[in-house]
């Protein structure tokens, strides 16, 4: 297992791994197919974020592919420049195997070194297993987003979720 700082060279292979992830998951914010993201958009999305000291996106590989994904964007004004709001994917048949905990564990060294000291998420309720992912890598719940979301036509909640870690 190796987790890096995703190139331009990933490009179609991320964007490949976004929609997988996508089409897998109950709980991401696009349902399968509803949007289109080509090569060349995620090719422009990660030239755009290398020019931003606050904002990556890191990858993890196993057996020669790529299997998950965390994408941190910073702020963008100077008052939030020290924040990252963060959106992570790992494939269905990864899910389990410590692939989540590698990226935050990377994620953390990064943002030590880049002046980040808030990362912050938002996580449907009801999803258990990714909640305790969160909490694990020290993340606690500051607030509640109700009727956020509209999963399988039914309103559901989301946790505001953050970590200060410098």
């Amino acid at each position: 297992m190796n987790v890096r700082h995703a190139t331009v060279d990933d490009a179609e292979e991320l964007a490949h791994l976004i929609l997988q992830v996508e089409k897998e998951a109950e709980f991401m914010l696009f349902e399968a197919g509803e949007r289109t993201l080509t090569p060349d958009l995620q090719r422009s999305q990660i030239e755009a974020m290398q020019n931003e000291e606050n904002s990556t996106i890191l990858v993890a590989e196993a057996d020669g592919k790529l299997v998950g994904y965390l994408v941190a964007r910073g702020g963008s004004a100077r008052r939030n420049k020290h924040t990252v709001y963060i959106v992570i994917g790992v494939l269905a048949s990864y899910r389990g195997k410590g692939i989540g905990t590698m990226l935050f564990a990377e994620l953390e060294r990064w943002a030590r070194t880049k002046g980040i000291h808030r990362l912050e998420l938002t996580v449907v309720v009801n999803n258990q297993r990714a909640v305790s992912l969160y909490r694990k890598m020290g993340f606690e719940q500051e607030g509640i987003k109700r009727h956020s979301l509209l999963i399988n036509g039914k309103y559901v909640d989301e946790y505001y979720m953050a970590n200060c870690c410098n």
